[in-house]
């Protein structure tokens, strides 16, 4: 049995890959802003077999409210093995382009309310020699894009945190897992045009849940995108920075 705690709990991709831990019958600590969405998640997880299932209320632009969200999930659960980080949004890019306050707004969402949740949890999970910290980031902080560099950037720069804090943990049995996954259908991308490269989310969240059971460390979802972030990787910088997209 293992003890979650959950962030962005009632995200798409973050309910699919609760629900094969509760098969497990894991406890769960649920996070996020809307509690009556995660007093709805969290029955559903009851019903599929979950152990224990608690929510918490928090508005991740509070920043500061973030370490003592750790601490309270390990009190309800009595101890914590999996912090599994899922908030986030997709900003408009041209509506933060000129915009100091609605970038730094989705900066701090989609990375610094991140860091300050790894930082307690990568303290408790070294000092007891286990656990696991997993985190949805995505294939769009493998490279500036033009049209979404804000979203990149808030992902590229937990990917390079997460893969410090990887380093300095190896040596304790805690994992730290990137999962970075490429275009998912949720409500999240219900405006972009879709195509065959999206994935499902619930295809995304059992990619999530192997991940932390396995402890890997580095995961594409679905797995060509890590081609796809291969050859992104090696388009010159002259080339690239003319392209639209």
């Amino acid at each position: 049995m293992r003890r979650i705690l959950l962030t962005g709990a009632t995200s798409a991709i973050a309910q699919a890959a609760a629900r094969h831990f509760a098969a497990d019958g894991d406890a769960l600590v649920l996070a996020g802003r809307d509690i009556e969405r995660l007093e709805n998640v969290a029955d559903d997880l009851r019903a599929r077999g979950a152990i224990q299932v608690e929510t918490l209320q928090i508005d991740f632009l509070d920043i500061e409210r973030c370490p003592a969200l750790v601490q309270r999930a390990r009190e309800l659960l009595d101890g914590l093995d999996v912090l599994l980080i899922a908030q986030g949004t997709l900003p408009d890019q041209t509506a933060c382009e000129g915009d100091v306050e609605k970038t730094l707004r989705e900066y701090a969402l989609n990375a610094s309310s991140v860091i300050a949740l790894l930082v307690p949890a990568s303290t408790l999970f070294e000092a007891q020699r286990h656990g696991c910290l997993a985190v949805i980031t995505s294939i769009a902080g493998v490279r500036g894009r033009r049209s979404n560099y804000v979203y990149g950037a808030a992902k590229a720069g937990v990917s390079a945190f997460l893969e410090g804090l990887r380093g300095r943990l190896a040596a304790s049995g805690v994992s730290v897992v990137d999962v970075r996954p490429g275009f998912v259908d949720t409500p999240m991308t219900a405006d972009i045009p879709k195509n065959p490269l999206f994935a499902s989310a619930a295809d995304v969240g059992q990619r999530v849940y192997r991940a932390v059971c396995r402890g890997e460390d580095v995961v594409y979802t679905p797995w060509f995108w890590r081609w796809i972030a291969l050859v992104l990787v090696c388009i010159p910088r002259p080339i690239f920075k003319r392209l639209n997209f």
